[in-house]
């Protein structure tokens, strides 16, 4: 079990403290592999980028250390996860989408289907034009209508 302790300080910045005693106020968690491996690898970096703690796995926390650092990364984290495709304009690229995400309904424009890449057996990631991520889990937990629809693009 790792022995870190997170807090929030006075103006609202994380603070770590090591189990030597070490702390970094200001840190930011980021997720090496925020897809693939979301509970494993999470860096603790400064204001500048430079990584000034590493954690193996978020499994090794306590409880309220645990849930602290997810409560983090989801607030930090703005991925919408892509429940249903109601329409995608024909014809030629860039092309109008219309989803439905577990945040609620919404439309974006897609460049080119190179913005969409595949994830995993059966997941996708969607980066819209103004560089906002859509992810897609499962494709197989669609309904036929936007998995008929997505297979065009994938």
């Amino acid at each position: 079990m790792s022995d870190i302790q997170l807090a929030y300080d006075e103006f609202q910045r994380l603070v770590l403290t090591t189990s030597e005693g070490q702390t970094f106020v200001g840190v930011f968690p980021v997720r090496a592999f925020p897809f693939s491996a979301p509970t494993q690898c999470i860096s603790f970096v400064d204001a500048a980028g430079r990584e000034q703690y590493f954690l193996g796995d978020l499994q090794t926390l306590s409880a309220p250390v645990r849930t602290l650092l997810e409560a983090d990364l989801a607030q930090r984290e703005f991925i919408p996860v892509i429940r249903q495709i109601f329409s995608v304009s024909a014809g030629a690229e860039p092309t109008d989408w219309h989803v439905l995400t577990d945040r609620g309904e919404t439309r974006f424009t897609l460049n080119n289907e190179d913005n969409i890449r595949r994830m995993g057996a059966n997941g996708a990631l969607v980066t819209d034009a103004h560089g906002v991520r859509f992810r897609i889990e499962d494709a197989n937990d669609l309904d036929p209508h936007s998995l008929r629809i997505l297979r065009r693009y994938l």
